[in-house]
């Protein structure tokens, strides 16, 4: 798993803790923003690595 997939992944779940205790308001919503486009970047990006 590249660098950029356990980020986003990290970002996710901290968005889950967020969400599940309530806290951060608007923040919470900007990680799950944040974690969708890393991990599309890493899918379009690391995909040209393995070709």
């Amino acid at each position: 798993m590249s660098f950029l997939r356990w980020l986003g992944g990290f970002v996710l779940l901290f968005w889950l803790i967020g969400l599940i205790f309530r806290i951060g308001g608007s923040f919470i919503n900007l990680l799950l923003i944040v974690a969708a486009v890393v991990f599309i970047v890493d899918a379009l990006f690391g995909r040209k690595k393995n070709m």
